[in-house]
């Protein structure tokens, strides 16, 4: 089996880079559950999470430029950027009703083929142009920028890159995609929990209650809002991955051979 071919080659610097944008990420959507109620920060519930936005929008900046640093070369810049275009144009088509989003089965199979590396870039920057073209542009973009650039990422992180291939692949991917889309919803719910106002409903978090009861409402939470949108949403990434999956797979493998990230770009002399 030859070795499929990277886009983005990850680094020290770039491993390091995406660790600490992982953790200040978890922090940016746990940090409810892990501040004591005498924090500080509960005192400031509805000023956290646009905070928190505005550090992560830096920090995923920083690490896509990292990356960049990696071999992010003219080609494989060329490739992000019809892939996130096309991404982008993917999500409007359900506007999210019901969980209709059929850009992220279009993610799973780029980070499937051309890595975590350049799933992570990817995700990130689809997630942005889509908020820029639907106007979704708010202290949630950031959040939404990093959760999808953990779903793409996580995508060319699963094994056998190289060596499985056809329906074992397909239903791999197809159980990432499944488990990954509540992911997503989760981390998104989270995200916006804290908003809540604790004086209007039984569900919002409450500063001074214990972690269980927090979390206890924050599954309430997720049942009542959002269980179906990501029930939807899972279902969709499923059928379009067992269904378009083959052939989708098979072009981005084709552009990828016929791309080689790994070959540097010369000229000649005339």
């Amino acid at each position: 089996m030859t070795r499929q071919a990277r886009a983005v080659r990850l680094g020290p610097r770039s491993l390091m880079a995406l660790v600490l944008v992982s953790a200040v990420g978890v922090i940016a959507f746990t940090w409810p559950f892990l501040a004591p109620p005498t924090s500080t920060l509960n005192a400031h519930a509805q000023d956290a999470p646009w905070l928190f936005a505005g550090l992560l929008v830096l920090l995923v900046a920083v690490v896509a430029a990292t990356i960049s640093e990696s071999g992010l070369g003219a080609k494989a810049v060329a490739m992000l950027g019809v892939l996130a275009a096309t991404g982008a144009a993917l999500r409007p088509i359900g506007a999210g009703t019901a969980g209709i989003e059929p850009m992220f089965f279009l993610m799973v199979l780029s980070g499937r083929v051309l890595g975590p590396g350049f799933g992570f870039v990817l995700g990130s920057i689809t997630m942005f142009a889509s908020a820029l073209l639907t106007g979704g542009v708010g202290p949630w973009m950031p959040f939404q920028m990093l959760s999808m650039a953990w779903f793409t990422m996580g995508a060319g992180l699963l094994p056998g890159p190289d060596r499985l291939r056809g329906r074992t692949e397909l239903a791999l991917l197809a159980v990432y995609g499944f488990l990954a889309a509540f992911a997503y919803g989760t981390a998104m719910n989270m995200q916006g929990w804290p908003f809540l106002d604790p004086d209007s409903t039984t569900i919002a978090l409450d500063p001074e209650a214990s972690v269980p009861e927090n979390l206890a409402r924050f599954i309430t939470y997720c049942l009542a809002t959002s269980l179906g949108w990501d029930l939807g949403r899972a279902v969709v990434t499923v059928v379009l991955t067992l269904t378009l999956g083959p052939a989708v797979l098979r072009a981005l493998r084709r552009a990828t051979r016929r791309a080689a990230f790994e070959t540097a770009v010369t000229f000649d002399r005339r």
